[in-house]
């Protein structure tokens, strides 16, 4: 089950560069969320190339229970 979906973007070169520190940015700051699933996808054609990178968070992380032995 999730709450939200944040969504990540880029088509172009600079762009994609940068995804990959845009996402990591925006999970320190959202530090209380829980991802519980992604959704990557690349599109193309013949001059562009785009990737797509879905989050589905909860609110609230949940405490990890410890393993049961």
């Amino acid at each position: 089950m999730f709450t939200g979906v944040k969504v990540f973007s880029a088509t172009k070169a600079k762009e994609r560069e940068e995804l990959g520190e845009n996402v990591t940015r925006w999970m320190k700051s959202n530090s209380d969320l829980e991802i519980v699933d992604r959704v990557v996808a690349q599109s193309s054609d013949n001059e562009f190339h785009c990737y797509t990178l879905v989050l589905f968070y909860r609110h609230g992380k949940q405490q990890q229970q410890p393993p049961q032995p």
